[in-house]
């Protein structure tokens, strides 16, 4: 009750509030922190991105697009070194003027332990000012795809971090709050007004902003509110207190679209949901198996993937609404094909016989971990698959939470069996294999919590950062997916499907990656 007052007195105040220029913007889940490195996670970029810029960024086509930095290039005499030109006459929001020098700390920083940025940066070996508006990036070897993962490595100013205690970044997973988790100070299009996390924030226009006359910046105010219950968010739009929510239910599209100045837009994400598997423990926590671990058995993963009906899930729960899936990638990414993409199979009969190998015909008890407030029908996925599992013997229990409380689980390696979704912003396999593939580690791996190590792959997908022959990193690329298929380190559900709805006074087009630029969206009376 506590929670719904608190939502009530959120749109009634920035319903009052709202004016042509005031974007009322929902979601299903709030921001994790301010923190521009501290959480490698969708909704937690789409706000901050608002308020803090990369060096370059993507368009929908995966083009890059100057931001802070205009030009960049490879080093005529040095492969080995990236040469980036900074946008000059850019102010963080406080007046300070941007320089390398913030460049090179925010860097530095994101490359620190407690980074959830940190795999994107492993082949940097040194980051330098070469003059105030000049960095050099020197890399390992030769990383041909280096400007790839920048896309949202986001800009802090290194003389408000000094001055704030915020020069390390928050440990989230430990529980840390800091200064820079619920303030924020960047060069993007809108500042901080107001923070209450789960509950309100607000944004406003950056009047000194370096792109006022190269970007629409028809939106002078964001009123951000996080609404979980999906019936209440749809509500908010159809009653006119919010005038953009990005996860319309699926079951609500037609609602939305039939009604008078109403919209939805749709679009293919850049991400897949799937299931992830403790395979590397001797023992699992949350089952019913003593003094051994059914998941490390191959053929008990592939038991699994083969009992899940991925058809079923798209009718029944998404409504349509999702491109089942055998593989872990989205199209966009490089090293999908068609065949892995196309590689489930429902087959129980099989699946069972498999089991029954393993030594699990009787099947065994499992925990599902799986939030409630991050991906379209999650929950709603999880509940599915307990039935479609139970077919194989195979009892699962389970625990739904917000995604606050769920990532953690997995960062922290506390899940035996849990949902995850991945987008890839690099358009490129090698950030599948850094974060989800490789022995988990200082650098690498971080949000790998299969317990998986291979050492002969981990050294395959450490050189992908450093080939230079596109047909010789693509082979490799195909070996290690070969690999990663085969161990169904993963069970694959599908690729999500965005669905945005706005007010027709709300004009933009829907990002690939769910990170709308309210800095490129058109507002009209309507």
């Amino acid at each position: 009750m506590k929670t719904t007052s608190l939502l009530a007195a959120a749109l009634l105040t920035t319903t009052t509030a709202a004016s042509a220029e005031t974007l009322r913007w929902a979601r299903a889940g709030d921001a994790l922190t301010l923190d521009p490195h501290a959480q490698n996670e969708g909704p937690t970029h789409a706000l901050n991105q608002q308020i803090y810029e990369p060096l370059v960024l993507r368009d929908n086509d995966g083009n890059f697009v100057p931001t802070l930095a205009t030009d960049w290039s490879v080093n005529e005499d040095d492969p080995n070194v990236w040469t980036f030109k900074l946008r000059e006459g850019v102010t963080f929001h406080d007046g300070a003027e941007f320089t390398a020098e913030d460049v090179v700390f925010s860097f530095e920083r994101a490359k620190s332990e407690d980074s959830d940025m940190k795999e994107l940066l492993t082949s940097i070996t040194e980051i330098r000012a070469v003059d105030d508006h000049t960095v050099e990036f020197v890399t390992d070897g030769p990383n041909p795809i280096l400007p790839s993962n920048f896309t949202n490595l986001f800009i802090m100013d290194k003389g408000w971090a000094e001055a704030n205690d915020a020069v390390e970044v928050q440990d989230y997973e430990g529980g840390e709050t800091t200064y820079a988790a619920a303030n924020a100070n960047g060069t993007g299009a809108f500042k901080l007004e107001s923070r209450e996390p789960d509950v309100r924030t607000v944004l406003s226009q950056n009047e000194d902003y370096w792109g006022m006359d190269e970007f629409p910046m028809a939106v002078t105010e964001i009123v951000y509110t996080p609404i979980q219950n999906a019936a209440t968010r749809v509500a908010a739009l159809l009653s006119n207190e919010v005038d953009f929510i990005q996860d319309v239910p699926v079951q609500d599209l037609g609602r939305v679209d039939g009604t008078d100045g109403l919209s939805i837009q749709s679009a293919p994400q850049n991400r897949t949901i799937f299931f992830g598997l403790n395979t590397g423990a001797d023992d699992l926590e949350n089952d019913d198996v003593d003094g051994a671990n059914p998941l490390a058995d191959k053929n008990v993963r592939k038991a699994m993937n083969m009992a899940l009906d991925r058809a079923a899930i798209q009718q029944v729960v998404m409504r349509g609404q999702s491109q089942p899936t055998g593989i872990i990638a989205p199209p966009f990414v490089n090293g999908w094909t068609e065949e892995m993409d196309n590689s489930y199979e429902k087959n129980v009969e099989e699946a069972n016989r498999l089991m029954e190998e393993a030594g699990y015909g009787d099947g065994f008890s499992l925990q599902l971990d799986c939030p409630n407030d991050r991906y379209i029908n999650d929950e709603a996925i999880c509940q599915a698959a307990v039935g479609m599992l139970a077919q194989i013997g195979v009892n699962v229990n389970l625990d739904a939470k917000p995604k606050a409380q769920h990532f953690p689980l997995i960062a922290n390696e506390t899940t035996d069996f849990y949902m995850l979704g991945w987008g890839v912003p690099t358009f490129d396999s090698e950030y599948i294999f850094n974060f989800l593939v490789h022995t988990k580690g200082d650098e690498r791996g971080s949000w790998n919590a299969t317990g998986y190590s291979n050492p002969e792959l981990d050294e395959q997908i450490v050189s992908l950062s450093s080939e230079t022959d596109e047909e010789v990193r693509s082979q490799t690329i195909a070996d290690i997916w070969d690999v990663v298929q085969d161990e169904t380190l993963y069970l694959p559900i599908h690729h999500q499907v965005l669905n945005w709805g706005m007010a027709d006074g709300v004009q933009t087009e829907v990002d690939v990656e769910d990170q709308p630029k309210f800095k490129l969206f058109e507002m009209s009376s309507s």
